[in-house]
């Protein structure tokens, strides 16, 4: 018979409650500024886009004070075993906050949305929220936590893609976005389910000491879970098999949700799966390989070789650059699925720092690439040419962000790859051979990478044109301070990497 609780539980529940509370103030701030932008944009008068876009960016900066200050706080679950606060959750925190920032920059140097759309209110207000889910994602410790995050983000991440309502393209990237996340997310929700029916536990921690004490006698049912899972995470990431919906949304999205979501989605996706499989299933190959001989670091080692091979191989065929660029973001999934697949303290430190060194990279190439798409009105390759000449900046920046991405060095890429594949090889076995793959698949995009330097370098533009193109001053001063990081922190790496070593801490486990 169902019991009210009694007064002392009450009391004690509200107390529990206020404390929760005082570890959640990053996201009460961005909540709060949500709503701050809704109103600007019903009251602002006249060119309110740019104060929009400058409200967002100091109301994200703002939040930076706030994550600072739980640095202090006691490392812990909240809300009931719900959420988690530990060092790898402020990683992601700042890492979301800042892409959000970034989106903004990107947006403002878009002059098609100057054409497309009127008031952008609910634009950055809707950047907002996937910042706050993104945040959500990482700090999730219960599997309706995760669910509800991953669907913020994602409905957020629909309307956002096809935000160019009278653009078919970006309509049809909506759409199939739409098609393949309800799919990915009921069967992410059923795998869930089995996990429950198996333990009667929603709370990760609370999951892995039920599994690591009787896994073994539900090993089948553990890997058709683990199986659905990670359908649901690999279409986060944009991991193969789980990859089709990428190449038409980044192609078809606007350019700076393209940048957004191949970098900040994908990063959140990557925390979510590196908390569950590490807390959760910390020890898989002893509960799924009993009976099957299959555990999940065997069907992670799968997505990440068919990614790094498929992302590459398919590239080579690309003639637009954001689908290039899309094919190349499936290949890097790849890369960073080798530094789960170590499962210790230096491969999450590699993760974290070549999620790092990806955001820097990538996001300075999709800022170039629409920068060119501003004076070309294309994203061709072919009208690539001449640009050398024409934005040397740009062209330059673009250049260097492209060389970090095929990994060589002096740039943070190099850095990033050496990590990730150092991590491997000190494990030995069959790890080198992975490392190996990850070689040659780098290999394989130095060719489609290049095609571009070699249009804008080496091939004449079809327009006998040679006047000077180059984006205003904040565009230039923009892609000089990014290729400049990207080649400072490829010599000076020792900050972000003692970062992403603080970072690798996770609450309830300890990575060896």
């Amino acid at each position: 018979m169902f019991e009210l609780p009694s007064g002392a539980e009450i009391q004690g529940i509200i107390a529990s409650l206020r404390v929760s509370v005082g570890f959640f103030i990053p996201e009460i701030y961005l909540s709060l500024l949500f709503m701050l932008l809704i109103i600007v944009d019903l009251v602002a008068k006249g060119r309110k886009n740019n104060i929009l876009a400058i409200s967002t960016l100091i109301g994200l900066a703002g939040s930076f004070f706030f994550i600072y200050q739980q640095h202090s706080l006691q490392m812990g679950e909240i809300f009931f075993g719900m959420y988690v606060l530990d060092e790898f959750a402020l990683f992601f925190k700042y890492f979301s906050v800042l892409s959000g920032m970034f989106a903004v920059i990107v947006t403002m140097a878009d002059e098609q949305f100057e054409r497309e759309v009127k008031s952008m209110g609910e634009y950055y207000a809707l950047i907002v929220s996937m910042v706050i889910g993104m945040i959500m994602m990482a700090s999730s410790a219960d599997l309706m936590m995760i669910f509800l995050s991953m669907e913020l983000v994602s409905f957020t991440a629909y309307i956002l893609t096809g935000y160019f309502k009278r653009d078919a393209r970006s309509s049809e990237a909506a759409l199939k976005y739409l098609v393949f996340g309800a799919v990915s997310s009921g069967l992410m929700v059923y795998g869930f389910s089995l996990i429950y029916g198996l333990t009667a536990e929603t709370n990760l921690i609370k999951i892995g000491a039920v599994l690591a004490a009787d896994g073994n006698a539900h090993s089948l049912v553990l890997m058709l879970a683990s199986l659905l899972v990670i359908a649901g995470f690999g279409y986060k990431i944009g991991a193969v098999p789980f990859h089709f919906w990428s190449p038409d949304v980044y192609e078809g999205a606007p350019t700076p949700i393209t940048a957004y979501l191949s970098v900040a989605s994908k990063a959140a996706g990557f925390a979510l799966l590196m908390r569950f499989f590490y807390i959760a299933i910390p020890h898989g190959t002893s509960a799924l390989s009993s009976q099957t001989g299959i555990d999940w670091i065997t069907l992670l080692l799968t997505l990440s070789v068919g990614s790094m091979i498929y992302g590459n191989v398919v590239a080579l065929w690309q003639k637009n650059v954001k689908r290039m660029l899309a094919y190349s973001s499936i290949a890097h999934a790849g890369y960073l699925l080798l530094g789960i697949i170590v499962m210790g303290k230096f491969g999450t430190q590699a993760t974290l720092f070549y999620l790092l060194s990806y955001f820097l990279m990538n996001f300075g190439a999709f800022y170039v690439v629409i920068l060119i798409a501003n004076k070309t009105g294309s994203e061709n390759l072919d009208d690539y040419r001449g640009l050398g000449k024409k934005m040397p900046l740009a062209a330059a920046a673009l250049t260097v962000f492209l060389v970090s991405l095929v990994g060589l060095p002096p740039t943070l890429g190099f850095i990033g790859k050496l990590m990730i594949f150092s991590a491997l090889l000190a494990k030995g076995s069959i790890y080198i051979w992975l490392a190996l793959v990850g070689i040659m698949t780098s290999v394989i995009s130095l060719y489609y990478y290049m095609l571009i330097p070699l249009n804008m370098y080496l091939r004449e533009s079809k327009q006998n044109d040679d006047k000077e193109m180059n984006p205003g001053i904040f565009a230039q001063v923009m892609i000089a301070l990014l290729m400049f990081l990207t080649i400072y922190f490829g010599l000076y790496f020792a900050p972000l990497s003692d970062f992403a070593k603080y970072s690798s801490a996770m609450f309830g486990i300890t990575l060896n």
